[in-house]
C-alpha cells in the first residue's frame, strides 16, 4: 500500500510543479548540475597547478604559474604533438618551447643583463637584483654569444636606456607563428605584452600606446611605409622600435627576428615570468584574441576556403564570431562542407536565424555560444545547448558566478532605482542591464590609465548599501526557463564587423575638422548585416559647406575600417536629453531610410571609395544586398 502511495505521489508530482511553474526550471537541474561540477574539477585543477608551480625550481622553466609556465609544461608532456599548423607548417609544442626562449632571451638582452658586456656600467639603467640574481649561470653560461654592440655601446635592439622589468612592449604584428613565439618570449623574459590592432594608425595608435604605458613596439615590416608618417612621434615617445625581419635598415628600427635567430633556445630561469599575484598583468588586449592547443593560423579568413582548410587539417574545433557564420552561410554550396570533422564551434554574437541556418547546412556540430568581456568578472556558457541562448540562470550557476540583470532605462542611460535608492530585478521576459557583484572572488581588475576610467564600470548601492556591481554595459533577457538570450548594447559602444566601436574615440576624429560644429555617433541596424553600423549625425560650422572628400580622406586615414561610419546625416542641431546628453537611442531607431528622414543622407560606398549622397536607387541597392558598405 505504501508503495502504491509513493508511486501515485511520483505520478503527480510533475503535474504540481508544472502547476507552481517550477518544472520548466527544474527540468534542466541535471545539466545544471553537471556543469557545476565540471567547473569545480576545473578549479581545483588549478590550484594543484598553482601549487606545484610555486613548490618548482625558481631558476628552472616550471617555476611559477604563469604563460611561460604552462608552455614549458606543455612542451615536457606532449614535446612532439602538433601546437601550430600555418600554411604548410607545422610547428610541434617542444619547437614552440625553443622558438619562445630565443626570443625570450632577444628581450632580455633589452632589458640590459648584459650591458656590462658592451662596455656600459654594469647594473646601470635599472637592471633590478632579481632580473641579475644568477644571470650569469642562466643567460651567459648556457651558450648565449655576446651581444654585437652599436657605436653607442648599446645591446642590439635597445636604445640607451633598456627595458625595465615589467615593461609594456606592444605588438603591432598580423596572425603569424612569429607573433607566437615573440609574446611567449616577452611572457619569459618578465615583460608584458599589448596587442595593438593592425588597421590603427596616428592618433588611435598612439592613444593605444599611451594607454599601456608601453616602452617598445614590435610592428610588421609590410605596416612601415603606412607608419611612416607616425615615426617621429613614436621615436618621441623613447620607444624600442622592432621590425619583425627588415630586408633594408631603417635608421632606429632594428630586426628583432636576426636577434632571435642569434640566440640559445634554453630555458630562461622561471621565476622572471612568475606573478606576485593572481592580479599581475600579464597582457593588455585592445581587441579580441584567443589561444587554444593545436592551432590552425591563417593570415586571412576566408569564407570560400574555411571547409577546405577543414577538411586539410582535420579542424575539430573552431571560434567564431555572429558575423563569421554569417558569411559562411550566404556562401554558395561546395563539397568541402559536407565531409568536415568539426564538432564544436565555440564563440559568441550568433543570431539565432543563423544559427539555425548554420547548425541545419553543416551540422551535425555542438554549438557553444558565450558571454563574456574580457575586463569582466561574469561569464556564461549555453553549455544545455539551447538554440539562441547565452547561458542559464540557474541558482547553481549563480552560487559560483554571481550576477542579476537589473531595470534599466535606455533614454536615460541609468539604472531605474526604487524609492529607497536601491536597483530593481526583472522579471522574465524584461530586458536588463547585466551586473556582477565585485569581490576578492570576482574582482574588476579596470583599464590601463587612470583610475577615472573605471568609475562608468562600477555602481555602487545596487541592492544593499555599501553594495559594488561591475556594470557590462549590455542588456540580456531571462526567460522563464532560465535561458538568458543577449538584446542590446547600452551606452556608446557598439559591435560592427566583429569588432566594438567607441563613439567617443570616432567622435574625436571627426571634431578635429574645422567644418562641423557638432558630431553625435551611434549604431544603426542594417538588413543582412550582423550588429550596428555607424552613423554620424553632423551640424556644421557656419558658414561652412560640407566638403565630402576631405571628410572621407580624413576618416579613412584615421580610423581602422570597422570604426568608419557608413552612414551620415546632416542636421541643424542635435537633440539632447533633458540632461543634456545626446541622443543617441531615438536616432539610431530612426536609422537611415531616405523616405522617413528629411535629413540629407550619405552613404559609404566601399566600392566608390567615397561618401554618396543616399538615395532612394541606393537604399534598395542596400536592403538588396547590391551595395557594398
Amino acid at each position: 500500500m505504501a508503495a502504491l502511495v509513493l508511486l501515485s505521489a511520483l505520478l503527480l508530482l510533475p503535474l504540481l510543479l508544472l502547476r507552481l511553474r517550477l518544472w520548466p526550471q527544474l527540468r534542466w537541474v541535471a545539466a545544471d548540475l553537471a556543469f557545476v561540477v565540471r567547473a569545480l574539477r576545473c578549479k581545483r585543477a588549478l590550484r594543484a597547478s598553482l601549487l606545484a608551480a610555486a613548490a618548482a625550481d625558481p631558476e628552472g622553466p616550471e617555476g611559477g604559474c604563469s604563460l611561460a609556465w604552462r608552455l614549458a609544461q606543455l612542451a615536457r608532456q606532449r614535446p612532439t604533438h602538433t601546437f601550430l599548423i600555418h600554411g604548410a607548417r607545422r610547428y610541434s609544442y617542444v619547437e614552440a618551447e625553443r622558438m619562445s626562449n630565443r626570443a625570450a632571451r632577444a628581450f632580455l638582452r633589452a632589458r640590459g643583463w648584459h650591458l656590462g658586456l658592451c662596455g656600459g656600467a654594469p647594473g646601470s639603467g635599472g637592471v633590478n637584483k632579481q632580473a641579475s640574481r644568477g644571470a650569469g649561470d642562466a643567460v651567459a653560461g648556457s651558450g648565449a654569444v655576446p651581444p654585437e654592440c652599436g657605436d653607442d655601446g648599446a645591446p642590439r635592439g635597445t636604445a640607451a636606456a633598456p627595458l625595465a622589468p615589467g615593461a609594456t612592449v606592444a605588438l603591432l604584428l598580423p596572425s603569424s607563428p612569429e607573433f607566437l613565439w615573440l609574446w611567449f618570449g616577452l611572457a619569459k623574459a618578465g615583460l608584458r605584452t599589448a596587442f595593438v590592432p593592425t588597421g590603427l594608425r596616428r592618433a588611435p595608435l598612439l592613444h593605444c600606446l599611451r594607454s599601456c604605458g608601453a616602452r617598445a613596439l614590435v610592428l610588421a615590416p609590410e605596416f612601415l611605409e603606412s607608419l611612416e608618417p607616425d615615426l617621429p612621434a613614436l621615436r618621441a615617445l623613447g620607444l624600442h622600435l622592432w621590425a619583425a625581419g627588415l630586408e633594408t635598415r631603417v635608421a632606429g628600427i632594428h630586426d628583432v627576428l636576426a636577434e632571435v635567430a642569434a640566440e640559445a633556445d634554453e630555458p630562461v630561469p622561471g621565476y622572471l615570468s612568475a606573478p606576485s599575484s593572481l592580479t599581475d598583468t600579464c597582457l593588455y588586449i585592445f581587441t579580441s584574441g584567443t589561444t587554444g592547443a593545436t592551432v590552425v593560423l591563417k593570415s586571412k579568413f576566408s569564407a570560400g576556403q574555411f571547409w577546405e582548410d577543414c577538411q586539410q587539417h582535420r579542424v575539430t574545433v573552431f571560434q567564431y564570431i555572429g558575423e563569421l557564420c554569417r558569411y559562411l552561410v550566404n556562401q554558395p554550396p561546395n563539397k568541402a562542407e559536407c565531409g568536415h570533422k568539426i564538432r564544436l564551434a565555440v564563440g559568441s554574437g550568433l543570431r539565432p536565424d543563423t544559427w539555425e541556418r548554420f547548425v541545419r547546412r553543416f551540422g551535425p556540430l555542438q554549438v557553444l555560444e558565450t558571454y563574456g568581456l574580457t575586463e569582466g568578472n561574469v561569464a556564461t556558457f549555453n553549455y544545455t545547448r539551447q538554440p539562441g541562448a547565452v547561458g542559464r540562470a540557474s541558482w547553481l550557476y549563480k552560487h559560483l558566478f554571481p550576477f542579476s540583470l537589473i531595470r534599466y532605462d535606455v533614454t536615460t542611460g541609468e539604472p531605474v532605482r526604487d524609492a529607497r535608492g536601491r536597483c530593481v530585478a526583472t522579471s522574465p521576459g524584461e530586458p536588463g542591464l547585466l551586473v556582477a557583484p565585485v569581490s576578492q572572488q570576482s574582482p574588476f581588475l579596470g583599464y590601463a590609465g587612470g583610475p577615472e576610467l573605471a568609475r562608468g564600470k562600477l555602481l555602487q548601492d545596487v541592492f544593499q548599501p555599501g553594495d559594488v556591481f561591475f556594470n557590462t554595459g549590455d542588456l540580456l533577457v531571462c526567460d522563464d526557463q532560465g535561458f538568458l538570450r543577449f538584446h542590446d548594447r547600452t551606452g556608446d559602444t557598439f559591435r560592427w564587423k566583429g569588432e566594438n566601436v567607441a563613439t567617443t574615440e570616432v567622435a574625436e576624429v571627426f571634431e578635429a575638422l574645422d567644418f562641423l560644429q557638432e558630431v553625435n555617433i551611434y549604431g544603426v541596424t542594417v538588413p543582412g548585416h550582423e550588429g550596428r553600423a555607424g552613423m554620424a549625425a553632423l551640424v556644421l560650422r557656419p558658414p561652412h559647406t560640407l566638403d565630402l572628400k576631405q571628410l572621407y580622406s580624413h576618416v579613412h586615414e584615421n580610423l581602422p575600417s570597422y570604426a568608419r561610419p557608413r552612414f551620415l546625416r546632416l542636421q541643424e542641431s542635435l537633440a539632447t536629453t533633458e540632461t543634456f546628453k545626446q541622443q543617441k537611442v531615438r536616432m539610431a531607431n530612426e536609422g537611415f531610410d531616405p523616405s522617413t528622414l528629411s535629413d540629407p543622407l550619405y552613404i559609404l560606398d566601399q566600392t566608390a571609395g567615397a561618401y554618396l549622397a543616399l538615395t532612394p536607387a541606393r537604399y534598395s541597392a542596400l536592403l538588396a544586398g547590391d551595395l557594398r558598405i
